[in-house]
């Protein structure tokens, strides 16, 4: 009903840029907010960035100046630069959408994870 495909993850030297793209299709009627979260091994999940319907930016601290989300449309990109080894990380698309053509029950749906790794 509801796909979220991600691209873009990949192997780059410490100071490379990448950038994550993130589409949702389906019987979507209304996206609220999207957004990256990373899961680095033996850590929790945690933000990264989020964008709002508005255009509206949050950014994890860890990564304000070097990080920006983008959103255009159904897709969401993460603009990744001067990356460091602790970005390393699989890194989810996160979407509060819903399929209620009267804009009821807004859910989360996750994409299938992209790895990134830094490293020289």
């Amino acid at each position: 009903q509801v796909q979220l495909v991600e691209s873009g993850g990949g192997l780059v030297q410490p100071g490379g840029s990448l950038v994550l793209s993130c589409e949702a299709s389906g019987s979507i009627k209304s996206i609220n907010v999207m957004g990256w979260y990373r899961q680095a091994p033996g850590k929790q999940r945690e933000l990264v960035a989020t964008i709002t319907s508005d255009g509206g930016g949050d950014y994890a601290d860890s990564v304000k100046d070097r990080f920006t989300i983008i959103r255009y449309g159904n897709t969401v990109y993460l603009d990744m630069r001067s990356l460091k080894p602790e970005d390393t990380a699989v890194y989810y698309c996160n979407v509060r959408l819903t399929t209620d053509s009267l804009f009821r029950d807004f859910r989360d749906y996750w994409g299938q994870g992209t790895q990134v790794t830094v490293s020289s």
